[in-house]
């Protein structure tokens, strides 16, 4: 049998690549597995030689220690690969097919499964709707940060690439699938972007970029991103985003107007979450900074995306309530001003295959606008270093150096 190697937390601060059993067809015990999963039998379900995994910003959350993951939790929750193993209950994907897979898990048999809100399924996680491979409190299934792994439910879940080798060529683009570029078209659909839309998004991470570049692909007049980091903010502009460095200022409607000419927008996006900093600040937490802001500079009427994160427990929130995700959000203000919130996991497969026809036909440069990198497994460590230090790239790792 084949062995696996995967990237493992190990402490706060910490990841190593470690070897790992070759998955099977079953979920069996190992950290962060709830216990009513154990013994799973997904013949539903295939093995994957992964081509490409990346890295997020959510799962940053975890290795800096700020969620209640278990050590030896193995990561990764954005996962392409090459179908090497199929269940006996599988009909419709076959070995040696490539395909995306949405970061979170649904059967396909549950009532919100069947209206389409694969984030919140029913029966994949039984400590409470919803799931995702490789993340702490979602059902304790094995992440994809890995030479290979197992994915349940897969005649449903999986997004199969029409062409191998036009995929290949467009993997970087391909990869974004999985979890950010959905995620991003979900922040600026729920914000309610379309055609000549004035937008500002919070935060010019990888989620911030996706969600940007999703913003001008519906059609927004103009996109303001804001961020504490200059390297990230000249990413934003690279795709003819207008920036405000909130390094420098603390009042969004200010430099808003600055921009438009006026200190609102129609709508905003929350790319941050709950590891917010105060603005014109050293590195101060404030989670509750974004909520308010993107309530402030919206119009009357307006709509807020919400992808960024937002936990029920994190150890080392700034007091009590933080630790337990209660914040000083200013809820009345959005009342006042009738805003309309969406909030929660994206739900993958609403979007991904328009996205993926968008790349294959040359609509949508996801990896550009968020400047994919890609780094070998044995550099993920490093590559968690880099990217918790803000650098402003997108790290893909290419498990068995199948990316050119």
């Amino acid at each position: 049998m084949a062995g696996n190697r995967a990237v493992v937390y190990t402490g706060p601060g910490k990841v190593e690549v470690q070897n790992i059993d070759f998955p099977e067809l079953v979920l069996k015990d190992g950290p962060g597995v709830n216990p009513l999963n154990v013994g799973r039998k997904c013949e539903h379900g295939v093995i994957l030689k992964v081509v490409t995994t990346n890295i997020c910003g959510s799962d940053q959350h975890m290795v800096r220690g700020r969620t209640t993951a278990p050590v030896g939790l193995v990561l990764g929750h954005e996962i392409t690969g090459e179908v090497i193993e199929v269940g006996r209950d599988v009909e419709f994907i076959k070995k040696g097919d490539l395909v995306s897979v949405p970061f979170n898990i649904a059967c396909g048999r549950c009532r919100m499964c069947k209206e389409g809100n694969t984030h919140i399924c029913l029966n994949v996680n039984p400590d409470r709707p919803g799931s995702a491979y490789g993340y702490v409190d979602m059902g304790g299934w094995v992440g994809g940060q890995a030479e290979y792994v197992m994915v349940p439910y897969a005649d449903f879940q999986l997004l199969k690439f029409p062409d191998k080798d036009q995929a290949m060529e467009k993997i970087l683009d391909l990869t974004m699938l999985s979890d950010i570029f959905p995620t991003g078209y979900h922040g600026a659909v729920s914000a309610g972007v379309k055609t000549g839309s004035t937008v500002y998004v919070a935060g010019a991470g990888p989620v911030g970029l996706a969600a940007a570049h999703s913003a001008q692909l519906l059609g927004a007049a103009v996109v303001i991103v804001g961020d504490l980091k200059p390297e990230r903010l000249a990413q934003a502009r690279s795709f003819g985003c207008e920036t405000i460095d909130l390094s420098q200022h603390d009042d969004v409607g200010e430099q808003i107007e600055q921009i438009l000419g006026v200190p609102e927008v129609d709508c905003a996006i929350d790319a941050v979450g709950f590891e917010a900093y105060g603005h014109k600040t050293d590195h101060e937490e404030a989670p509750a900074t974004v909520l308010n802001t993107i309530m402030d500079v919206t119009r009357a009427g307006g709509k807020l995306g919400i992808p960024g994160l937002y936990v029920t427990g994190d150890p080392g929130g700034i007091d009590e309530d933080a630790q337990v995700g209660t914040l000083r959000i200013r809820i009345g203000l959005g009342w006042a001003k009738a805003h309309h919130f969406v909030t929660g996991q994206t739900p993958v497969m609403r979007y991904h295959r328009d996205l993926m026809m968008a790349i294959l036909h040359d609509k949508a440069q996801i990896a550009k606008a968020v400047n994919a990198t890609v780094i070998s497994l044995d550099d993920a460590p490093k590559g968690y270093r880099d990217f918790d230090k803000g650098a402003a790239k997108k790290f893909v790792i290419d498990p068995h150096g199948m990316v050119s």
